[in-house]
């Protein structure tokens, strides 16, 4: 079937262009979410202005992608998750769940698949995180994550008045004094 495309459509067309698609894909999901149209003959007469209008909708998201990119990037988003002792987490922050703190700071959806981490995090502590808002904007985020029962802030005072960076010291000055040579 023969349709000329309102909008953009990922993988698929650009805005006022007009292209053959199977029936049922037009039929089932283009047509009814009002994405295209069939290219009868008043369509064709239109399809510059479809273009037009396509290209203003593509260049406000842009825009307003960028603005949020700069809302968003350096942002510090906080996840509060049970540990273990050994810092290990009951569970795992996923993509699905870092969406949905930045969209309830942003006020606006952020999708899931544009949180760019390799593997679900699955320990405490702090993590760089890429979002991808558009094919051309990405911010980049941390991702402080920390035990349940204790504040971002307060855990992350513990963590620098821990003894962990006193044990090192000294296991760092006892080495120096076993490589030392003996005076006897």
């Amino acid at each position: 079937m023969r349709v000329v495309f309102l909008e953009d459509v990922a993988g698929v067309a650009q805005g006022g262009d007009v292209k053959e698609v199977k029936n049922g894909f037009a039929r089932n999901y283009l047509i009814p979410k009002k994405f295209a149209v069939p290219a009868t003959h008043n369509a064709l007469q239109r399809v510059k202005q479809y273009a037009e209008q396509a290209e203003r909708t593509r260049l406000r998201q842009l825009r307003d992608m960028r603005e949020l990119s700069e809302t968003l990037n350096g942002t510090r988003i906080e996840v509060e998750m049970r540990a273990g002792a050994s810092g290990q987490l009951y569970g795992s922050v996923t993509n699905a769940i870092i969406a949905d703190r930045l969209s309830e700071m942003a006020d606006r959806e952020i999708d899931r698949r544009g949180i760019e981490i390799a593997e679900p995090i699955r320990q405490l502590g702090s993590f760089g995180v890429s979002v991808r808002l558009h094919p051309e904007v990405q911010a980049e985020i941390e991702v402080l994550v920390h035990p349940t029962g204790m504040t971002a802030d307060e855990w992350l005072q513990s963590l620098e008045e821990s003894p962990e960076s006193d044990e090192t010291e000294s296991e760092s000055d006892e080495s120096e004094e076993k490589d030392e040579p003996d005076a006897s």
